[in-house]
């Protein structure tokens, strides 16, 4: 019903914001990421999800289109609702989220707090088809063409793992920090193995 929000930002907070348009000023509950991202210019503009239940309107507001559409994914699952949906996207970048999604990334999403193991394992089994179609993501893709990651990988199959094993280890480090060099994703992937 409400797409998107624009006018001038009297309040913000890490957890809302308020926006007056026309005369009307609208709470607009948001996570830390959009917080983060949120101008100090008076004008504002935000994405909106509207919330509607028996005792509640409530309005989120996203900073993107895409921290939105993840939003709305999220809150799909059984079992996430909308403060826990928030509670990841504030713990969370939009894309970390959606990549710990496509690579079944179970302790990434179980980092959340209030997500146990069962939770994110819903979440990755709802979510994983849709966002691979989503964003066309080819779940290798995620770090392809890293030349660390393939001299780590040859390394570590120097040293008797098994390529599957040591690959699902070595693309979690990868995502976790994308920057890292060859000795620092083998010593990672030494600890997980």
């Amino acid at each position: 019903m409400i797409t998107h929000i624009q006018g001038k930002l009297t309040e913000k907070n890490p957890t809302h914001v308020v926006i007056e348009c026309n005369g009307v000023g609208y709470m607009l509950n948001i996570s830390l990421h959009t917080f983060s991202q949120i101008p100090e210019n008076e004008n504002l503009k935000l994405f909106t999800h509207l919330q509607v239940k028996e005792d509640s309107h409530t309005l989120y507001g996203f900073s993107s289109l895409a921290e939105r559409e993840i939003f709305r994914l999220l809150i799909s699952v059984s079992g996430i609702g909308a403060s826990i949906a928030r509670t990841m996207l504030s713990s969370l970048a939009p894309k970390q989220v959606r990549e710990g999604i496509a690579t079944s990334d179970v302790a990434l999403i179980q980092s959340i707090k209030g997500i146990g193991a069962k939770t994110a394992q819903r979440v990755i089994i709802d979510l994983k088809d849709k966002i691979l179609k989503i964003y066309d993501i080819d779940e290798v893709s995620v770090s392809q063409g890293n030349t660390n990651k393939d001299e780590a990988l040859s390394a570590l199959e120097v040293l008797g793992f098994a390529k599957k094993q040591a690959e699902r280890v070595v693309d979690k480090i990868m995502i976790a920090q994308p920057d890292a060099n060859v000795e620092t994703i083998i010593k990672q992937a030494l600890k997980n193995l």
